[in-house]
């Protein structure tokens, strides 16, 4: 092993100190009461652990009494201090890491393959599924029993699967959303593994190419007249798991495209029905035996009947009394100082009635009031999704110096009477069950302590309705709902809501004037609706709307997400009255649809409806969206709603869709708030696509193995050479246990690149803080080529997603506009916490790196304004150069356009690269929505984009007075920003969607502003270009503030490698 720096407690530590022939004294309980000490190898499987354990118990008293070996399994206390049963026996000790090495043998339970199918998931998930059976939650007994049924019956679907159906279910064809035929010509040079070269149509398909290919072949070897079928055969992208087929043009899948625009041959290989038959074989006979299994056991548990609604139960519409509860007592609430609690009923955002403030209590701890809280609103009028939200908070005379300075952001509160207000914690809870029963009787909420930047009355009300599962420490607050009537109260079924609004439209004449405006009005109503959504409604407004709201249905149904705001959701009359509206509403475009899963929007059935809109998406339009959808997730109430089922079913139908959504997941298994909700759902996932397991397993395992070299290098790094740690990190690598788990898996970035056999010697860390590790592969697969990725551990990747997934969104849309910008959003995935991966972008430098290479002296390398373009010319000559030339000045328009419009920041040298093909591209999206850098106050960045005068000395082929390709460029800019203006509304909507991940630079709609100014919202297109050409001036002028920023980077770094 490598030398060891790290805490000597750790014993399972990649680097502790162990002996040198890698043993671990483990001590083993037997049920027989004997006690046995044993060493065994650290890497030594669970199986292999059992064997030499049983031949030592034979020289022990009593192993006569002990069964079959077979019948029993491993318990140990793991990590996190639970209880864990070692059912998968495949798994590593060393992976396992027991809290000390502990093993105690136990009798196996009857079901193993259950049993072991349930410890796989939980390893996989990072949660045990045996804490969600002893959860009491009659809500989370009943989703997973439905969701077991659920998965059953698409198991079902997929055992009637034909191998072509199996294959585009197992490995989808990755393709563009439309077929893009802007090509100086219409043909593109290609050719089939092991065959010679074919010049053949882009706008072939598949199975036409499969023909063409095998006809040669024959002809090759006289066989011309030899009868085929083209359908028994399916092209492979050569290197890769994946395969092109379908009626599609070749042009639309996204290999062949990239490799038409890159200028090489796509290299493709026909493989034989017959092996996808036989992994297709091997699947159904694996789901087979799983319903046979769920078959023969007995019957899951039916969720419980939900009680029908008879005369003795209570439609909550019938009472008009107001609502009411009692707050009882708040225990573990650490305050010095007297303490008051507030709560609010919200809908969404929209608070229903004045807040209620408790009166003042001092203690400590443990606070009493038992006082009725009171609010201005009938039980009547409560919609369906009302949430409760409570604030507890101190109250002092005035800030103590000491915890102002310390934490000021929690002093940014209420001040009355002289008095001022801080929080201390808040919870939230729905008015209604998962049943839509109203909540009655007593309730504990185990509070949150942490606050987002912007709260109404220091209450919560976008923050989840789980309470913290941190009991034993958090603050909680005990109360308790009034009883209004002796039976259940509920809220109305479906038919009734429709019956009331049926009932107000017979009992009102004029409804069917009311709801139509005039000439003047329609105008006016125009103009609202053509607003983008961060504009505020004001109340006059929003009568308007809800006057015209039939107006709205049949001129604007895309204005549907204004209407949903302007209806008083406190009055169930109009809620009833949009119910029935919503029934006859024309399904909306799926990407304007997406706006209705904001948190503004939670009433069930508008959800509903978005998720029927939704269904329209393509497979490869879902996956633009998945990572909003995700986080969406948070603000759905109840565990079973139609999102989270549209989800699995879009997962469970296409397994790419299903590793990304698993990833999504699994990223933010850490977080408290979501571990329950997000656990569930990766569950159901994995039962109903147990066979992707095993996949998915592998890369889990990778990571692990990956996070613990890491830590290696860092804490090595303190300590010795870089060379020397880079000596330990090799050692380490090539390590059995590690050779094994980092080989032969599919690349979480991309599922159907196969990470092969590493190339240890060129693997590496870097340079930076937290040392990410550099990992290269060789591609074993026929024709493949070099993948690279890098691991980073210890920074938050979420928010470099989601500027690239921006940004491919971007490339999408110029594309379907006929503007190809040859963007290179390459491959980035949060993985864990603060932990994840990016994809190496091969043949690639930074601009420093490059301007360096050139330049003698570090501190003039930046005004080397020759370099980028000798780059260049070093990398291509002739035809190629000019063709270098062209992707360099198109990438840099994209580019330029994209960095103004989110506002990207920290734009150095070495955050942007350069491929040897000639497209330019950014990395490292860490400031965005105009946070830029500043120092002792000074803002760094002076210019809306990067611009610099060596990118206009490439742009104009090294001749200063070639206006004609800068002015070419320019035109190319002013296009792509006018097509993102027209989509300026989905660009909110994106960013407010992911509100809710806790990104640093993206926690309020106040950062959202930022897109709505550098989009020029609200301004017709004249304002917008007359104010971009100014950014693209400004951008010339001060390019020289550029260089300067340049030069201190390249002084202060030395990135000569």
């Amino acid at each position: 092993m490598p030398p060891a720096m790290t805490d000597p407690l750790d014993i399972w530590a990649v680097d502790s100190q162990i002996p040198a022939d890698n043993s671990i004294t483990v001590d083993f309980l037997l049920p027989t009461g004997i006690y046995i000490q044993l060493d065994v190898p650290r890497e030594a499987t669970i199986d292999q652990i059992k064997m030499l354990l049983w031949r030592q118990a034979q020289t022990y008293p009593l192993y006569t009494v002990l069964g079959e070996k077979d019948s029993y399994m491993f318990q140990c206390v793991n990590q996190s201090a639970v209880h864990e049963e070692l059912e998968d026996e495949s798994r590593r000790l060393c992976d396992v890491r027991p809290f000390l090495p502990v093993l105690k043998l136990v009798a196996r339970n009857c079901n193993r393959s259950e049993r072991l199918l349930d410890s796989k998931i939980g390893v996989l998930i990072g949660k045990g599924l045996h804490e969600f059976d002893a959860l009491t939650d009659p809500e989370v007994r009943e989703f997973r029993s439905k969701m077991r049924m659920f998965n059953e019956e698409k198991m079902l679907k997929l055992q009637g699967l034909s191998w072509m159906d199996w294959l585009k279910h197992s490995f989808p064809p990755e393709l563009e959303s439309t077929a893009f035929n802007n090509f100086e010509d219409n043909n593109s040079r290609g050719w089939v593994k092991f065959f010679c070269r074919s010049v053949i149509s882009p706008n072939l398909n598949p199975l036409d190419l499969n023909e063409l290919a095998i006809r040669k072949q024959l002809t090759i070897h006289g066989k011309e007249n030899e009868e085929f079928n083209p359908r028994d055969f399916v092209l492979r992208v050569s290197g890769k798991q994946e395969y092109l087929f379908g009626e599609q043009p070749l042009i639309q899948f996204r290999y062949i495209r990239n490799c038409v625009l890159k200028g090489s041959n796509p290299q493709l290989t026909l493989v034989d029905c017959c092996t996808i038959k036989e992994m297709c074989d091997r699947e159904m006979s694996a789901i087979g035996v799983a319903l046979h299994r769920k078959i023969s056991n007995a019957p899951l548990p039916l969720p419980p009947k939900r009680r029908t609604i008879s005369q003795m139960a209570t439609n909550v519409w019938d009472i008009n009394s107001p609502f009411k509860m009692l707050l009882i007592r708040g225990n573990k609430i650490n305050a010095d100082e007297a303490v008051q609690v507030r709560a609010g009923i919200f809908h969404g955002t929209e608070l229903l009635s004045k807040s209620v403030v408790s009166t003042e209590v001092s203690g400590k701890n443990d606070l009493v009031w038992n006082e009725i809280l009171d609010f201005e609103i009938n039980l009547c009028d409560l919609p369906r999704m009302s949430r409760l939200c409570f604030a507890v908070y101190g109250v002092m005379d005035k800030v103590k110096k000491q915890k102002s300075t310390k934490n000021a952001s929690k002093y940014q509160t209420i001040r009355k009477a002289g008095k001022v207000h801080y929080p201390i914690a808040w919870v939230n809870t729905m008015v209604f069950d998962f049943r839509a029963q109203l909540k009655s009787g007593d309730l504990d909420l185990h509070c949150w302590s942490s606050f987002p930047d912007e709260m109404e009355d220091m209450l919560n009300p976008m923050g989840t309705v789980q309470t913290n599962p941190y009991s034993e420490n958090a603050a909680s607050l005990h109360i308790q709902f009034q009883e209004y009537s002796k039976s259940v109260i509920y809220y109305p079924a479906f038919d009734k809501i429709l019956e009331k609004a049926a009932e107000i439209a017979r009992s009102n004449d004029t409804l069917s004037m009311s709801g139509r405006g005039g000439k003047k009005l329609h105008i006016e109503l125009k103009e609202i609706m053509e607003r983008d959504p961060l504009s505020q409604l004001c109340e006059n407004e929003m009568d308007l709307i809800w006057t015209l709201r039939y107006d709205c249905r049949e001129n604007f149904p895309q204005s549907l997400p204004k209407l949903l705001l302007s209806v008083k959701w406190s009055k169930h009359e109009d809620v009833a009255q949009l119910q029935a509206l919503l029934q006859i509403w024309i399904k909306l475009c799926p990407r304007d649809a997406l706006e209705l899963l904001d948190f503004n929007y939670p009433d069930q059935y508008v959800r509903e409806y978005a998720v029927k809109c939704l269904k329209e998406m393509s497979d490869e339009e879902l996956s633009q969206y998945l990572l909003q959808l995700v986080q969406v997730l948070k603000y759905e109430p109840y565990f079973d709603c139609a999102l989270s089922r549209f989800l699995l079913e879009r997962a469970q139908a296409n397994r790419r869709i299903g590793h990304f959504l698993f990833w999504h997941l699994r990223s933010e298994m850490h977080l408290p708030a979501t571990s329950l909700q997000f656990g569930l759902i990766l569950e159901s996932y994995c039962r109903g696509s147990f066979t992707h397991i095993k996949e998915l397993s592998k890369q889990m395992e990778a990571l692990s193995k990956l996070k613990a070299i890491n830590n290696l290098v860092k804490l090595s790094y303190l300590k010795v050479t870089r060379t020397k740690v880079k000596e330990v990190m090799n050692t380490c690598l090539k390590q059995p246990v590690y050779t094994e788990a980092l080989s032969d898996l599919q690349s979480p970035l991309n599922p159907s690149v196969i990470l092969s056999k590493l190339n240890v010697d060129k693997c590496k860390f870097m340079d930076s803080k937290m040392k990410p590790l550099w990992i290269l592969y060789n591609n074993k697969m026929s024709g493949g080529e070099p993948v690279g990725i890098i691991f980073k551990n210890g920074d938050d990747l979420r928010q470099d997603m989601l500027a690239l997934q921006i940004l491919r969104l971007m490339d999408m849309l110029w594309k379907e506009a006929g503007l190809d910008l040859r963007i290179v959003p390459y491959g980035c995935l949060a993985t864990g916490d603060k932990s994840g991966l990016i994809e190496v972008v091969s043949a690639s430098e930074t601009i420093a790196n490059i301007q360096l290479t050139n330049s003698n002296v570090a501190a003039t390398a930046a005004f080397n304004k020759d370099a980028l373009l000798n780059w260049l010319k070093e990398k291509n000559t002739g035809d190629a150069l000019d063709r270098a030339i062209e992707e360099f000045t198109l990438s840099c328009a994209g580019y330029c356009v994209a960095t103004y419009v989110l506002g990207i920041g920290d734009r150095h040298s070495d955050n942007i690269m350069v491929r040897e093909t000639g497209q330019l591209f950014h990395i490292d999206f860490g400031h965005i929505l105009g946070n830029f850098k500043s120092k002792f106050g000074i803002k760094r960045e002076r210019v809306p984009f990067i611009l610099t005068h060596d990118f206009i000395h490439v742009i104009q082929q090294g001749k200063p007075g070639n206006a004609e390709k800068f002015g070419r460029f320019r035109q190319c800019c002013e296009e792509a920003y006018l097509i993102l203006r027209k989509n300026g509304n989905l660009f909110i909507t994106l960013f407010a969607l992911m509100l809710t991940a806790g990104l640093p630079e993206l926690s309020s709609v106040k950062d959202i502003q930022y897109l709505k100014d550098s989009l020029a919202l609200g301004k017709s297109d004249d304002e917008a270009l007359k104010q971009f050409r100014q950014k693209f001036d400004e951008a010339l002028r001060e390019s020289w503030t550029t260089k300067v920023n340049w030069m201190a980077h390249i002084v202060a770094k030395d990135n000569r490698s």
